[in-house]
């Protein structure tokens, strides 16, 4: 055997064939030289690293095998935030895994009783500018892009809307985690250091229509 990966060329061929071989199967026999190629430009693309988990596979219905294509960039089937830019150059990207409903602290089986609607008032309002507080730190970091394994409700995505930062919501491990990958960021869950905190950054992100569904594309 020779070890072509230093001439591009002939390291390309070796890894069609490669592929071709395992591609062959009765599905694939017909378009094998097609997805045979795909499959080796996207290894290609992570210029010699061996995080294949980068490589996101998205699957939808209808079509036919040669409507698959290898996207200019990373997707991930979510929605920007309401009243959010949908288009944003030179993004700079906070990935976090944090609560952002109510930034309180759940004790099972805990229950809090009052006949006193001022004090369930203030409560509230508490509750509302504890996470007001937060939504500034995270807006603190420099950031125009925000994106959280876990739900973003109203009140952080009106904040987040009225401070021009795209948000994106309950994205899914795997995905924040392949995102942490592509970005070169890291996931963070608290917000108190920006200093120390190593943020992503990319080209564009825009939200895109496949099919009949959204996708935020990075880019």
């Amino acid at each position: 055997a020779k070890d072509n990966s230093k001439d591009k060329d002939a390291f390309s061929k070796d890894l069609l064939k490669i592929a071709k071989t395992t591609l062959s199967s009765k599905i694939l026999h017909i378009d094998k030289e097609y997805f045979a190629k795909m499959a080796v430009d996207s290894v290609l693309r992570l210029k010699g690293s061996t995080h294949l988990e980068s490589i996101a596979i998205i699957k939808k219905l209808g079509g036919t095998m040669r409507d698959s294509y290898l996207e200019e960039g990373f997707l991930i089937e979510k929605s920007i935030g309401v009243g959010q830019p949908k288009r944003i150059e030179n993004a700079k990207i906070l990935l976090a895994n944090t609560a952002m409903d109510n930034d309180k602290i759940k004790l099972h089986g805990a229950r809090v009783k009052s006949d006193n609607l001022d004090l369930v008032a203030k409560i509230e309002e508490a509750e509302r500018e504890r996470m007001l507080t937060k939504c500034k730190k995270i807006v603190d970091h420099g950031v125009n892009c925000f994106i959280n394994r876990q739900l973003i409700y109203n009140l952080p995505e009106q904040f987040f809307a009225e401070h021009k930062v795209m948000a994106i919501e309950h994205a899914d491990f795997e995905g924040a985690e392949r995102l942490a990958l592509v970005l070169d960021a890291e996931i963070v869950s608290t917000f108190d250091h920006p200093e120390l905190v190593k943020l992503g950054s990319c080209k564009l992100i825009e939200e895109i229509i496949i099919g009949e569904d959204t996708f935020v594309k990075f880019s």
